[in-house]
């Protein structure tokens, strides 16, 4: 029994490819095709393929917005992101999302494949490129994670407010405490998260969501 695909890339050339290169191989079957983001949820729905090829630049709906779309209304295909973006970035948010795989398009055609028969078998596969900067990048999360984990609830309310801006005074002001007690926290703070400044601290709120810019 074939592994039905939909292949979703705003390049009809790049679609053309994949297609005639994937089919070449007797146990996979292109069900589709879609050139934007809106057309591969459509047509997705239509083919109920078991796998979907997913370029993360995409008009209308881009690749990350399709794959969350596809995790809420609980598709039950799986989804290889196939991207030129090799930032560590774009995989840690494909994987938080829920995707499969991962694989960069500069990756030749075995590649591809045993990430499509890997996904398909119930793994999840990661182009072996990114393994050493996924690994690096989860490790810092775990020491993130711990820092936020030793503040207090109060030296999260007042790390709230210095990555909202506010001084000293105004922190003092909206908690009901001293300044000195606002001086003392943020010391604190500073000491536990191990930045040497507000804005530093900002940074580490904004990255580890306990704020969100909007």
């Amino acid at each position: 029994m074939a592994i039905n695909v939909l292949l979703a890339d705003d390049h009809k050339m790049v679609r053309e490819g994949l297609k005639q290169l994937l089919e070449i191989d007797s146990e996979i079957k292109v069900v589709g095709e879609a050139g934007d983001g809106y057309e591969c949820l459509n047509i997705t729905n239509k083919t109920k393929p078991n796998i979907v090829l997913l370029d993360l630049n995409m008009p209308n709906l881009d690749g990350l917005q399709v794959l969350s779309i596809m995790k809420q209304q609980k598709m039950l295909c799986k989804v290889i992101v196939l991207t030129i973006h090799n930032e560590i970035e774009y995989l840690v948010k494909a994987l938080e999302i829920g995707c499969d795989g991962f694989i960069l398009k500069d990756s030749d055609f075995d590649t591809l494949k045993k990430a499509i028969f890997s996904v398909y078998a119930g793994e999840t596969y990661i182009e072996p490129s990114l393994m050493p900067l996924l690994n690096a990048s989860l490790a810092e999360r775990d020491v993130l994670k711990d820092k936020v984990s030793e503040l207090t609830r109060r030296e999260l309310e007042v790390l709230k407010m210095i990555a909202s801006g506010a001084f000293n005074k105004e922190i003092a002001s909206t908690l009901n405490i001293s300044e000195r007690t606002v001086k003392n926290h943020v010391s604190n703070i500073f000491k536990k998260i191990g930045v040497s400044d507000r804005t530093q601290a900002a940074v580490f709120a904004i990255k580890n969501n306990i704020i969100s810019i909007k």
